[in-house]
């Protein structure tokens, strides 16, 4: 959390780009997508450079080059949706648990690339927005899902087990399904800490629709989690390894 008042501090004189931000969501006939999506990862190099944060990525050739897909990922903390949106060319949108929408900044980064709100608690609005989803995958969007529904402080590399209904949007679009694995995400702002931080993004090799069609949303659940805490442990041993 110290790094996250450092960084809104260091940039007070910026203040400016947060009304901006929220001009440029609420009007995205006048900006497309791209634009405000560049706008987007513009603020988050602002805040990487101030916070003295540093995001790798690897295996962004394993991105589909064409079409909808959304991408699934293992939930550390508050930066996590920030390093990929960074290391992530095309515009892709963020479906967020609906409690932090009052968050300072996380509203607008959210907003800006028209993410969904989801409510975990309400099952008629959690419908909605998997058809939305699922709609707009098909149209050609791409879409950042946190399976996990959520995470705890401090977890570390932990990978916390996934929701197999989370799948379902994918599912019905018959889209690819992009698992990404974070590695040491959780340190940006739970570390009481202003150290260097390192972060990686890791795009593992999509499930396409040939592979998934004759499964249940419980067994693609299932694969996507032990890939993605495969690549976890392998990423951990390996930093571990060069330490020592």
């Amino acid at each position: 959390m110290i790094r996250f008042l450092y960084v809104i501090a260091a940039n007070i004189h910026r203040v400016w780009m947060i009304p901006k931000m929220g001009y440029l969501a609420k009007h995205p006939e006048k900006f497309s997508e791209e634009y405000r999506y560049e706008y987007d990862k513009h603020c988050i190099r602002l805040m990487n450079h101030r916070g003295r944060i540093f995001t790798t990525a690897y295996g962004q050739e394993n991105l589909p080059k064409e079409g909808g897909y959304v991408m699934f990922a293992n939930h550390q903390g508050k930066y996590d949706a920030l390093g990929i949106m960074l290391t992530h060319d095309r515009p892709c949108a963020v479906v967020m648990n609906h409690s932090w929408s009052c968050v300072p900044l996380v509203r607008q980064f959210i907003e800006m690339v028209q993410g969904k709100w989801l409510k975990l608690n309400d099952l008629r609005q959690a419908a909605g927005i998997i058809r939305e989803v699922t709609r707009e995958v098909r149209e050609g969007r791409r879409f950042l899902i946190f399976p996990s529904g959520g995470y705890k402080h401090r977890n570390g590399n932990y990978v916390d087990p996934f929701k197999p209904g989370s799948f379902k949007s994918a599912m019905k679009a018959k889209a690819p399904i992009v698992p990404v694995a974070l590695i040491d995400s959780w340190k940006v702002f739970d570390l009481w800490s202003l150290r260097r931080v390192h972060t990686k993004v890791i795009y593992l090799k999509p499930l396409y629709y040939e592979e998934y069609k004759e499964m249940s949303s419980v067994e693609v659940c299932s694969m996507v989690y032990q890939r993605i805490c495969r690549a976890v442990e392998e990423a951990v041993n390996h930093l571990d390894s060069a330490r020592q």
